[in-house]
């Protein structure tokens, strides 16, 4: 079940496969993909949707950041079809 605020890894996945991950940060991806429609710088992005800091450490907030929208773009383009799959109610 896609959850709203869900703990942020420090990396997204890369793997070829739907994840239990993946499910969870639905929500994350969509908001990730609407603010890089919109324009939105990264810095501002890092802070609202993956709730980091990116003066504290922008390095990672940057990695993590590029990181997860590169993971919500394989999902828009791939990932959403093991999603569509797989059995209601796992």
């Amino acid at each position: 079940m896609p959850k709203l605020e869900p703990e942020i890894a420090d990396e997204a996945p890369c793997s070829a496969e739907f994840t239990a991950y993946d499910e969870e940060h639905l929500v994350t991806y969509l908001r990730l993909l609407d603010a890089e429609t919109d324009g939105a710088d990264w810095r501002e992005v890092a802070r609202i949707v993956l709730r980091l800091d990116p003066a504290v450490d922008p390095d990672g907030a940057r990695r993590c950041w590029e990181s997860h929208l590169k993971r919500a773009k394989w999902m828009s383009g791939y990932g959403y079809r093991y999603f569509l799959k797989k059995p209601r109610g796992s």
